[in-house]
């Protein structure tokens, strides 16, 4: 258990912060979710629409330091490849 004001504070400062990227990080998923039901149902136009919503999103977590950066450009690679496919 914490002593001093500072470590105090500093618990105090950490579940603030851990509450925050924990939402941050639920809804990075649930748009990564939304673009996967839309490439599943077989939607190209649904699909490029999920997948531009949910661009935004993955980049700002990897500016707050949620996600990292070559896993964010991995997955939207990925993705965007999967949606060219479908519409080809």
């Amino acid at each position: 258990m914490a002593h001093s004001l500072q470590a105090k504070k500093r618990i105090r400062q950490t579940k603030r912060r851990s509450d925050v990227n924990r939402a941050r990080r639920s809804a990075i998923r649930t748009e990564l979710r939304k673009v996967e039901e839309a490439i599943a149902s077989g939607d190209p136009l649904s699909a490029r629409s999920a997948f531009r919503e949910m661009q935004p999103r993955l980049m700002a977590g990897v500016n707050k330091g949620i996600i990292e950066k070559n896993s964010v450009s991995r997955t939207l690679s990925r993705l965007s490849k999967r949606i060219k496919a479908m519409s080809a």
